[in-house]
Protein backbone atom coordinates (compact mmCIF):
# COMPACT_ATOMS: atom_id res chain seq x y z
CA UNK A 1 0.00 0.00 0.00
CA UNK A 2 1.29 3.47 -0.91
CA UNK A 3 0.80 5.97 1.90
CA UNK A 4 -0.56 9.46 1.30
CA UNK A 5 0.91 11.80 3.93
CA UNK A 6 -0.60 15.25 4.52
CA UNK A 7 0.37 18.25 6.64
CA UNK A 8 -1.42 19.25 9.84
CA UNK A 9 -0.42 22.51 11.51
CA UNK A 10 -3.07 22.14 14.22
CA UNK A 11 -5.82 19.79 15.42
CA UNK A 12 -8.37 21.25 13.03
CA UNK A 13 -6.13 20.63 10.02
CA UNK A 14 -5.36 17.15 11.30
CA UNK A 15 -9.07 16.35 11.11
CA UNK A 16 -9.35 17.59 7.52
CA UNK A 17 -6.18 15.81 6.42
CA UNK A 18 -7.60 12.48 7.58
CA UNK A 19 -11.19 13.24 6.53
CA UNK A 20 -10.15 14.16 2.99
CA UNK A 21 -8.18 11.01 2.37
CA UNK A 22 -4.73 11.06 3.92
CA UNK A 23 -3.50 7.74 5.29
CA UNK A 24 -1.19 9.62 7.64
CA UNK A 25 -0.59 13.19 8.75
CA UNK A 26 2.46 14.90 10.15
CA UNK A 27 2.40 17.41 12.97
CA UNK A 28 4.92 19.45 14.91
CA UNK A 29 5.30 20.03 18.62
CA UNK A 30 5.93 23.51 19.95
CA UNK A 31 9.62 24.53 19.88
CA UNK A 32 10.81 21.32 18.20
CA UNK A 33 9.50 21.69 14.66
CA UNK A 34 10.81 23.59 11.65
CA UNK A 35 7.48 25.38 11.33
CA UNK A 36 7.23 27.39 14.52
CA UNK A 37 4.78 29.76 12.81
CA UNK A 38 2.40 26.87 12.29
CA UNK A 39 0.05 26.48 15.24
CA UNK A 40 1.65 23.15 16.10
CA UNK A 41 0.50 21.13 19.10
CA UNK A 42 0.67 21.95 22.78
CA UNK A 43 -1.14 21.96 26.14
CA UNK A 44 -3.87 19.30 26.33
CA UNK A 45 -4.38 18.91 22.58
CA UNK A 46 -3.17 15.34 22.86
CA UNK A 47 -6.66 14.54 24.17
CA UNK A 48 -8.22 15.81 20.95
CA UNK A 49 -5.66 13.90 18.89
CA UNK A 50 -6.47 10.69 20.76
CA UNK A 51 -10.17 11.19 20.01
CA UNK A 52 -9.42 11.84 16.33
CA UNK A 53 -7.40 8.63 16.21
CA UNK A 54 -10.47 6.78 17.48
CA UNK A 55 -12.64 8.55 14.91
CA UNK A 56 -10.25 7.57 12.09
CA UNK A 57 -9.04 4.06 12.95
CA UNK A 58 -5.97 2.97 11.04
CA UNK A 59 -4.77 6.50 10.30
CA UNK A 60 -1.18 7.25 11.29
CA UNK A 61 0.37 10.21 13.08
CA UNK A 62 3.92 11.36 12.37
CA UNK A 63 5.64 13.99 14.49
CA UNK A 64 8.33 16.31 13.13
CA UNK A 65 11.21 16.92 15.55
CA UNK A 66 13.35 18.26 12.74
CA UNK A 67 15.13 21.27 14.20
CA UNK A 68 18.88 21.27 14.79
CA UNK A 69 19.00 20.58 18.52
CA UNK A 70 21.26 22.67 20.75
CA UNK A 71 22.09 21.39 24.24
CA UNK A 72 19.32 23.52 25.71
CA UNK A 73 16.82 21.98 23.25
CA UNK A 74 17.83 18.46 24.28
CA UNK A 75 17.40 19.39 27.93
CA UNK A 76 14.02 20.95 27.23
CA UNK A 77 12.85 17.89 25.31
CA UNK A 78 13.92 15.55 28.12
CA UNK A 79 12.16 17.74 30.66
CA UNK A 80 8.91 17.38 28.69
CA UNK A 81 9.03 13.64 27.98
CA UNK A 82 5.98 12.81 30.07
CA UNK A 83 3.95 15.33 28.08
CA UNK A 84 5.11 14.09 24.66
CA UNK A 85 4.35 10.48 25.60
CA UNK A 86 0.65 11.36 25.84
CA UNK A 87 0.43 11.84 22.06
CA UNK A 88 -0.39 8.69 20.00
CA UNK A 89 2.67 9.16 17.79
CA UNK A 90 3.49 6.42 15.28
CA UNK A 91 6.73 7.92 13.96
CA UNK A 92 9.19 10.73 14.64
CA UNK A 93 10.77 12.69 11.79
CA UNK A 94 14.27 13.80 12.78
CA UNK A 95 17.39 15.18 11.17
CA UNK A 96 19.59 15.43 14.26
CA UNK A 97 21.42 12.15 14.88
CA UNK A 98 21.78 13.13 18.52
CA UNK A 99 18.07 12.44 19.00
CA UNK A 100 18.23 8.82 17.82
CA UNK A 101 19.20 7.08 21.07
CA UNK A 102 16.90 9.35 23.11
CA UNK A 103 13.87 8.50 21.00
CA UNK A 104 14.73 4.81 20.85
CA UNK A 105 14.98 4.68 24.63
CA UNK A 106 11.86 6.67 25.52
CA UNK A 107 9.61 5.84 22.53
CA UNK A 108 10.50 2.21 21.69
CA UNK A 109 7.26 1.62 19.76
CA UNK A 110 7.58 4.66 17.50
CA UNK A 111 9.31 4.48 14.14
CA UNK A 112 12.20 6.79 13.27
CA UNK A 113 12.08 8.62 9.94
CA UNK A 114 15.01 10.62 8.57
CA UNK A 115 13.90 14.19 7.83
CA UNK A 116 14.31 15.69 4.38
CA UNK A 117 16.54 18.23 6.16
CA UNK A 118 19.23 15.54 6.20
CA UNK A 119 19.38 15.79 2.38
CA UNK A 120 19.60 12.04 1.94
CA UNK A 121 19.91 11.41 -1.80
CA UNK A 122 22.12 8.31 -2.16
CA UNK A 123 22.01 4.59 -1.37
CA UNK A 124 25.01 4.59 1.00
CA UNK A 125 23.39 7.21 3.25
CA UNK A 126 20.17 5.18 3.26
CA UNK A 127 22.11 2.07 4.29
CA UNK A 128 23.76 4.02 7.11
CA UNK A 129 20.43 5.31 8.44
CA UNK A 130 19.02 1.79 8.28
CA UNK A 131 21.91 0.54 10.42
CA UNK A 132 21.03 3.18 13.02
CA UNK A 133 17.49 1.86 13.32
CA UNK A 134 15.57 4.18 11.00
CA UNK A 135 12.50 2.67 9.34
CA UNK A 136 12.11 5.32 6.65
CA UNK A 137 14.02 8.05 4.83
CA UNK A 138 12.29 11.23 3.71
CA UNK A 139 14.40 11.81 0.62
CA UNK A 140 15.98 15.17 -0.15
CA UNK A 141 14.00 17.15 -2.68
CA UNK A 142 17.07 17.31 -4.91
CA UNK A 143 16.72 13.66 -5.90
CA UNK A 144 15.61 12.29 -9.29
CA UNK A 145 13.17 9.50 -10.13
CA UNK A 146 16.10 7.48 -11.48
CA UNK A 147 18.03 7.85 -8.21
CA UNK A 148 14.99 6.79 -6.18
CA UNK A 149 14.79 3.57 -8.21
CA UNK A 150 18.50 2.94 -7.65
CA UNK A 151 18.15 3.44 -3.89
CA UNK A 152 15.13 1.13 -3.70
CA UNK A 153 16.99 -1.56 -5.61
CA UNK A 154 19.98 -1.23 -3.27
CA UNK A 155 17.97 -1.09 0.00
CA UNK A 156 14.59 -2.68 -0.80
CA UNK A 157 13.51 -3.08 2.83
CA UNK A 158 13.92 0.63 3.67
CA UNK A 159 10.78 2.74 3.28
CA UNK A 160 11.20 5.79 1.05
CA UNK A 161 9.13 8.94 1.41
CA UNK A 162 9.20 11.72 -1.20
CA UNK A 163 7.47 15.05 -1.62
CA UNK A 164 4.84 15.18 -4.33
CA UNK A 165 3.34 18.65 -3.89
CA UNK A 166 3.98 22.05 -2.34
CA UNK A 167 6.59 24.73 -1.83
CA UNK A 168 10.25 24.10 -2.52
CA UNK A 169 13.29 25.87 -1.13
CA UNK A 170 16.25 27.52 -2.87
CA UNK A 171 18.63 25.87 -0.41
CA UNK A 172 19.37 22.17 0.01
CA UNK A 173 16.23 20.85 1.70
CA UNK A 174 15.65 24.10 3.52
CA UNK A 175 19.17 24.61 4.89
CA UNK A 176 19.16 28.31 4.06
CA UNK A 177 21.01 31.12 5.84
CA UNK A 178 19.29 34.06 4.13
CA UNK A 179 16.49 34.37 6.65
CA UNK A 180 18.85 34.31 9.63
CA UNK A 181 21.12 36.89 8.01
CA UNK A 182 18.39 39.30 6.88
CA UNK A 183 15.87 39.08 9.70
CA UNK A 184 17.57 37.19 12.53
CA UNK A 185 15.07 34.34 12.11
CA UNK A 186 16.80 31.02 11.59
CA UNK A 187 15.26 28.48 9.23
CA UNK A 188 17.02 25.73 11.14
CA UNK A 189 15.16 26.75 14.28
CA UNK A 190 11.83 26.85 12.50
CA UNK A 191 11.52 30.60 12.06
CA UNK A 192 12.18 31.08 8.32
CA UNK A 193 10.96 34.48 7.12
CA UNK A 194 10.90 33.27 3.48
CA UNK A 195 13.39 35.90 2.36
CA UNK A 196 13.56 34.16 -1.02
CA UNK A 197 9.99 35.32 -1.73
CA UNK A 198 10.72 39.04 -1.28
CA UNK A 199 11.05 41.69 -4.00
CA UNK A 200 14.56 42.37 -5.26
CA UNK A 201 16.16 44.66 -7.82
CA UNK A 202 18.82 43.21 -10.08
CA UNK A 203 21.49 45.89 -10.10
CA UNK A 204 23.12 45.26 -13.44
CA UNK A 205 22.53 45.85 -17.14
CA UNK A 206 20.07 43.02 -18.05
CA UNK A 207 21.77 42.41 -21.38
CA UNK A 208 24.96 41.45 -19.54
CA UNK A 209 23.30 39.50 -16.71
CA UNK A 210 24.17 36.01 -18.01
CA UNK A 211 27.84 36.82 -18.47
CA UNK A 212 28.14 38.61 -15.17
CA UNK A 213 26.22 35.86 -13.33
CA UNK A 214 28.86 33.35 -14.34
CA UNK A 215 31.54 35.66 -12.97
CA UNK A 216 29.84 35.90 -9.58
CA UNK A 217 29.55 39.69 -9.81
CA UNK A 218 25.77 39.84 -10.20
CA UNK A 219 23.94 40.99 -7.07
CA UNK A 220 20.40 41.56 -5.85
CA UNK A 221 19.09 44.34 -3.65
CA UNK A 222 15.86 43.84 -1.70
CA UNK A 223 13.69 46.96 -2.00
CA UNK A 224 13.31 47.47 1.74
CA UNK A 225 17.03 46.89 2.38
CA UNK A 226 18.92 49.44 0.26
CA UNK A 227 22.66 48.96 0.38
CA UNK A 228 22.46 45.25 1.21
CA UNK A 229 23.63 43.13 -1.71
CA UNK A 230 23.05 39.43 -2.37
CA UNK A 231 25.15 37.63 -4.96
CA UNK A 232 23.74 35.43 -7.72
CA UNK A 233 25.92 32.76 -9.23
CA UNK A 234 25.24 30.68 -12.31
CA UNK A 235 27.11 27.40 -12.71
CA UNK A 236 27.10 24.76 -15.40
CA UNK A 237 24.05 22.93 -14.08
CA UNK A 238 22.39 25.31 -11.64
CA UNK A 239 21.45 28.89 -10.93
CA UNK A 240 21.56 30.00 -7.30
CA UNK A 241 18.79 32.56 -7.15
CA UNK A 242 15.91 32.88 -4.73
CA UNK A 243 12.32 31.68 -5.01
CA UNK A 244 11.56 28.36 -6.67
CA UNK A 245 8.37 27.22 -8.32
CA UNK A 246 6.04 24.92 -6.41
CA UNK A 247 6.30 21.17 -6.83
CA UNK A 248 3.40 19.37 -8.53
CA UNK A 249 3.65 15.66 -9.30
CA UNK A 250 -0.02 14.72 -9.44
CA UNK A 251 0.25 13.86 -13.13
CA UNK A 252 3.31 11.68 -12.48
CA UNK A 253 2.36 9.61 -9.43
CA UNK A 254 2.74 6.33 -11.31
CA UNK A 255 6.39 7.16 -11.98
CA UNK A 256 6.94 7.79 -8.26
CA UNK A 257 5.19 4.56 -7.29
CA UNK A 258 7.08 2.55 -9.93
CA UNK A 259 10.37 4.01 -8.67
CA UNK A 260 9.68 2.56 -5.22
CA UNK A 261 8.27 5.47 -3.24
CA UNK A 262 6.34 4.14 -0.23
CA UNK A 263 4.90 7.44 0.98
CA UNK A 264 3.80 10.48 -1.04
CA UNK A 265 4.21 13.62 1.03
CA UNK A 266 2.33 16.91 0.65
CA UNK A 267 4.09 20.01 1.97
CA UNK A 268 2.21 22.69 3.90
CA UNK A 269 1.82 22.70 7.70
CA UNK A 270 1.43 26.48 7.51
CA UNK A 271 -1.22 26.29 4.80
CA UNK A 272 -4.96 26.71 5.38
CA UNK A 273 -7.68 24.15 6.09
CA UNK A 274 -8.95 24.77 2.54
CA UNK A 275 -5.52 23.98 1.09
CA UNK A 276 -5.06 20.85 3.19
CA UNK A 277 -8.54 19.55 2.30
CA UNK A 278 -8.49 20.17 -1.46
CA UNK A 279 -4.88 19.16 -2.07
CA UNK A 280 -5.21 16.00 0.02
CA UNK A 281 -8.44 15.12 -1.76
CA UNK A 282 -6.92 15.63 -5.21
CA UNK A 283 -3.94 13.38 -4.45
CA UNK A 284 -6.18 10.79 -2.81
CA UNK A 285 -8.25 10.49 -5.97
CA UNK A 286 -5.20 10.57 -8.24
CA UNK A 287 -3.49 7.82 -6.24
CA UNK A 288 -6.68 5.75 -6.22
CA UNK A 289 -6.74 6.05 -10.01
CA UNK A 290 -3.11 4.91 -10.27
CA UNK A 291 -3.96 1.89 -8.10
CA UNK A 292 -7.04 1.05 -10.15
CA UNK A 293 -9.57 1.77 -7.41
CA UNK A 294 -11.32 4.42 -9.53
CA UNK A 295 -11.00 5.51 -13.14
CA UNK A 296 -8.85 8.41 -14.26
CA UNK A 297 -12.01 10.12 -15.50
CA UNK A 298 -13.44 9.94 -11.98
CA UNK A 299 -10.26 11.44 -10.51
CA UNK A 300 -9.83 14.26 -13.04
CA UNK A 301 -12.47 16.68 -11.63
CA UNK A 302 -10.83 16.49 -8.20
CA UNK A 303 -7.39 17.08 -9.72
CA UNK A 304 -8.71 20.11 -11.60
CA UNK A 305 -9.69 21.65 -8.25
CA UNK A 306 -5.99 22.22 -7.49
CA UNK A 307 -6.34 25.35 -9.61
CA UNK A 308 -8.83 26.68 -7.06
CA UNK A 309 -6.22 26.64 -4.29
CA UNK A 310 -3.67 29.45 -3.98
CA UNK A 311 -0.34 28.35 -5.42
CA UNK A 312 2.70 29.50 -7.32
CA UNK A 313 3.60 28.30 -10.78
CA UNK A 314 4.45 24.63 -10.58
CA UNK A 315 7.05 22.25 -11.92
CA UNK A 316 8.32 18.69 -11.42
CA UNK A 317 11.27 19.82 -9.34
CA UNK A 318 14.40 17.68 -9.69
CA UNK A 319 12.57 14.47 -10.50
CA UNK A 320 13.15 14.56 -14.25
CA UNK A 321 15.37 17.51 -15.08
CA UNK A 322 17.13 19.79 -12.62
CA UNK A 323 16.64 22.74 -14.95
CA UNK A 324 12.94 22.66 -14.01
CA UNK A 325 13.83 23.47 -10.40
CA UNK A 326 16.10 26.33 -11.48
CA UNK A 327 13.19 28.35 -12.87
CA UNK A 328 12.15 30.92 -10.31
CA UNK A 329 8.96 32.86 -9.65
CA UNK A 330 7.73 35.49 -7.22
CA UNK A 331 4.48 35.91 -5.35
CA UNK A 332 1.58 33.48 -5.48
CA UNK A 333 -1.48 33.04 -7.64
CA UNK A 334 -4.80 33.79 -6.04
CA UNK A 335 -7.75 31.48 -5.76
CA UNK A 336 -11.14 32.55 -7.06
CA UNK A 337 -12.65 31.12 -3.87
CA UNK A 338 -12.39 31.81 -0.18
CA UNK A 339 -13.33 29.37 2.55
CA UNK A 340 -16.50 30.68 4.15
CA UNK A 341 -17.38 28.08 6.77
CA UNK A 342 -16.79 24.64 8.22
CA UNK A 343 -19.70 22.30 8.87
CA UNK A 344 -18.54 20.48 11.96
CA UNK A 345 -21.36 17.97 12.45
CA UNK A 346 -24.90 17.03 11.55
CA UNK A 347 -27.56 17.81 14.13
CA UNK A 348 -29.61 14.90 15.40
CA UNK A 349 -33.38 14.81 14.87
CA UNK A 350 -33.83 15.78 18.50
CA UNK A 351 -31.45 18.72 18.21
CA UNK A 352 -33.20 19.91 15.05
CA UNK A 353 -36.56 19.72 16.80
CA UNK A 354 -35.20 21.82 19.66
CA UNK A 355 -33.98 24.54 17.26
CA UNK A 356 -37.33 24.63 15.45
CA UNK A 357 -39.16 24.78 18.79
CA UNK A 358 -37.04 27.77 19.82
CA UNK A 359 -38.23 29.51 16.65
CA UNK A 360 -41.85 28.92 17.62
CA UNK A 361 -41.15 30.28 21.10
CA UNK A 362 -39.31 33.34 19.72
CA UNK A 363 -42.22 34.15 17.41
CA UNK A 364 -44.72 33.76 20.27
CA UNK A 365 -42.63 36.01 22.52
CA UNK A 366 -42.62 38.81 19.96
CA UNK A 367 -46.36 38.45 19.31
CA UNK A 368 -47.12 38.47 23.06
CA UNK A 369 -45.03 41.64 23.48
CA UNK A 370 -46.84 43.34 20.60
CA UNK A 371 -50.22 42.28 21.96
CA UNK A 372 -49.43 43.81 25.36
CA UNK A 373 -48.36 47.18 23.89
CA UNK A 374 -50.43 50.33 23.55
CA UNK A 375 -51.78 50.50 19.97
CA UNK A 376 -49.56 53.47 19.10
CA UNK A 377 -46.48 51.80 20.54
CA UNK A 378 -47.36 48.62 18.66
CA UNK A 379 -47.70 50.60 15.42
CA UNK A 380 -44.29 52.23 16.00
CA UNK A 381 -42.69 48.86 16.74
CA UNK A 382 -44.15 47.33 13.55
CA UNK A 383 -42.83 50.28 11.50
CA UNK A 384 -39.41 49.71 13.08
CA UNK A 385 -39.58 46.04 12.08
CA UNK A 386 -40.31 47.06 8.48
CA UNK A 387 -37.25 49.33 8.45
CA UNK A 388 -35.04 46.87 10.37
CA UNK A 389 -36.26 43.34 9.55
CA UNK A 390 -33.26 41.84 11.40
CA UNK A 391 -34.99 42.87 14.62
CA UNK A 392 -37.88 40.52 13.93
CA UNK A 393 -36.47 37.59 11.93
CA UNK A 394 -38.91 34.86 10.94
CA UNK A 395 -38.81 31.51 12.64
CA UNK A 396 -37.16 28.67 10.74
CA UNK A 397 -39.94 26.64 9.10
CA UNK A 398 -40.02 22.88 9.32
CA UNK A 399 -39.09 21.47 5.91
CA UNK A 400 -39.40 17.81 5.04
CA UNK A 401 -36.16 16.23 3.93
CA UNK A 402 -34.03 19.15 5.16
CA UNK A 403 -31.15 18.72 7.61
CA UNK A 404 -29.26 21.02 9.97
CA UNK A 405 -25.48 21.18 10.29
CA UNK A 406 -23.49 23.11 12.85
CA UNK A 407 -21.74 25.95 11.00
CA UNK A 408 -18.53 27.68 12.04
CA UNK A 409 -18.24 30.83 9.93
CA UNK A 410 -14.79 31.95 8.81
CA UNK A 411 -15.92 34.71 6.43
CA UNK A 412 -19.22 36.49 5.88
CA UNK A 413 -22.04 34.52 4.27
CA UNK A 414 -25.15 36.38 3.14
CA UNK A 415 -28.48 34.60 2.88
CA UNK A 416 -29.48 34.18 -0.74
CA UNK A 417 -26.00 34.51 -2.23
CA UNK A 418 -24.52 31.54 -4.09
CA UNK A 419 -22.42 29.13 -2.04
CA UNK A 420 -20.70 25.86 -2.85
CA UNK A 421 -20.34 22.75 -0.71
CA UNK A 422 -17.16 20.72 -1.03
CA UNK A 423 -16.60 17.39 0.67
CA UNK A 424 -14.25 14.39 0.57
CA UNK A 425 -16.08 12.61 -2.25
CA UNK A 426 -18.07 15.37 -3.96
CA UNK A 427 -16.12 17.87 -6.05
CA UNK A 428 -18.46 20.81 -5.47
CA UNK A 429 -22.21 21.31 -5.14
CA UNK A 430 -23.62 24.71 -6.02
CA UNK A 431 -26.46 25.61 -3.70
CA UNK A 432 -29.10 27.97 -5.06
CA UNK A 433 -31.04 30.47 -3.00
CA UNK A 434 -33.97 28.65 -1.50
CA UNK A 435 -32.06 25.41 -1.12
CA UNK A 436 -30.52 26.49 2.18
CA UNK A 437 -30.90 28.97 5.01
CA UNK A 438 -28.95 30.21 7.99
CA UNK A 439 -30.55 29.71 11.39
CA UNK A 440 -29.64 31.07 14.81
CA UNK A 441 -29.64 27.97 17.06
CA UNK A 442 -30.24 30.11 20.14
CA UNK A 443 -33.48 31.68 18.83
CA UNK A 444 -34.55 29.29 16.08
CA UNK A 445 -34.92 32.26 13.73
CA UNK A 446 -33.55 32.74 10.23
CA UNK A 447 -30.40 34.83 9.91
CA UNK A 448 -29.82 37.10 6.91
CA UNK A 449 -26.05 36.82 7.30
CA UNK A 450 -23.39 35.26 9.48
CA UNK A 451 -19.70 35.84 10.10
CA UNK A 452 -17.00 34.71 12.50
CA UNK A 453 -18.07 34.17 16.14
CA UNK A 454 -21.83 34.12 15.42
CA UNK A 455 -23.64 30.91 16.45
CA UNK A 456 -25.30 29.42 13.40
CA UNK A 457 -26.59 26.24 11.81
CA UNK A 458 -27.02 25.58 8.12
CA UNK A 459 -30.48 24.28 7.21
CA UNK A 460 -30.47 22.67 3.78
CA UNK A 461 -32.03 20.02 1.57
CA UNK A 462 -28.55 18.99 0.35
CA UNK A 463 -27.25 15.78 1.97
CA UNK A 464 -23.67 16.51 3.03
CA UNK A 465 -20.73 14.31 4.01
CA UNK A 466 -18.94 14.68 7.31
CA UNK A 467 -16.21 17.28 6.97
CA UNK A 468 -18.05 19.35 4.35
CA UNK A 469 -16.87 22.92 3.80
CA UNK A 470 -18.58 25.98 2.35
CA UNK A 471 -16.76 28.20 -0.09
CA UNK A 472 -17.82 31.41 -1.81
CA UNK A 473 -16.37 33.30 -4.73
CA UNK A 474 -13.96 36.05 -3.75
CA UNK A 475 -15.37 39.33 -5.12
CA UNK A 476 -11.87 40.85 -5.24
CA UNK A 477 -10.38 38.05 -7.32
CA UNK A 478 -9.08 39.00 -10.76
CA UNK A 479 -7.60 36.31 -13.01
CA UNK A 480 -3.90 36.87 -13.60
CA UNK A 481 -3.59 39.54 -10.90
CA UNK A 482 -1.46 38.69 -7.88
CA UNK A 483 -2.57 40.53 -4.76
CA UNK A 484 0.09 41.41 -2.23
CA UNK A 485 -0.81 39.63 0.99
CA UNK A 486 2.29 40.87 2.82
CA UNK A 487 5.10 38.78 4.26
Amino acid sequence: MIELLSPAGNVEKLYYAWAYGADAAYIGLKKFSLRVKADNFYDDEYKKVIELKKQFPGKRLHCALNISFHNRDIDNFLANLDYFKQYPIDAFIVQDIGMVSILQKHFPNAELHVSTQASCVNREAVKMYKSLGFKRVVLGREISIKEIREIKDAVPDMELEAFCHGAMCIAYAGRCLMSAYMSGRSAQLGACSHSCRWDYDVLVDPSKAKEIAKSGALVLQEKKRPGEYFPIFEGDDFTAVLSSKDLRMIEHLKDMVDAGVDSLKIEGRMKSVYYVALVTRAYRKALDAVQGKISQAEADPFIAELENVSHRESCTGFYYNASEADKTVSGATDSRYILAAELTHKLSDEEMAQVLQKGIESEKKINDELEAMHPRAREARLRDFEIHPDRNPPKAPKKEGWTMYNLVALNMINQGEPIEFISPDVVATKAKAGDWMLVDPETGCVRTWVCDSHPCVLYTKEPLQDGALIRIEDPEYQPGIIRDSGR
